[in-house]
């Protein structure tokens, strides 16, 4: 969950300004854990990075 954490706290700490770029770091995060699995928990790693930049929208950085 560590990593997860370290990169929710990264798009947050961008998401003020940089909504697209916060949501590209989301994507790239979340591409990095699928390889990592080895595609194990693809579905799960999508939720939750749709989750992330739902969060990033709610966060008033949605572009």
């Amino acid at each position: 969950m560590g990593m997860f954490d370290d990169i929710k706290k990264k798009v947050m700490g961008m998401a003020g300004s940089r909504g697209g770029k916060a949501k590209s770091a989301v994507d790239k995060g979340a591409d990095m854990a699928d390889d990592k699995t080895g595609g194990e928990h693809t579905e799960n790693i999508d939720e939750g990075a749709d989750t992330a930049k739902d969060a990033v929208d709610k966060a008033g950085a949605g572009d």
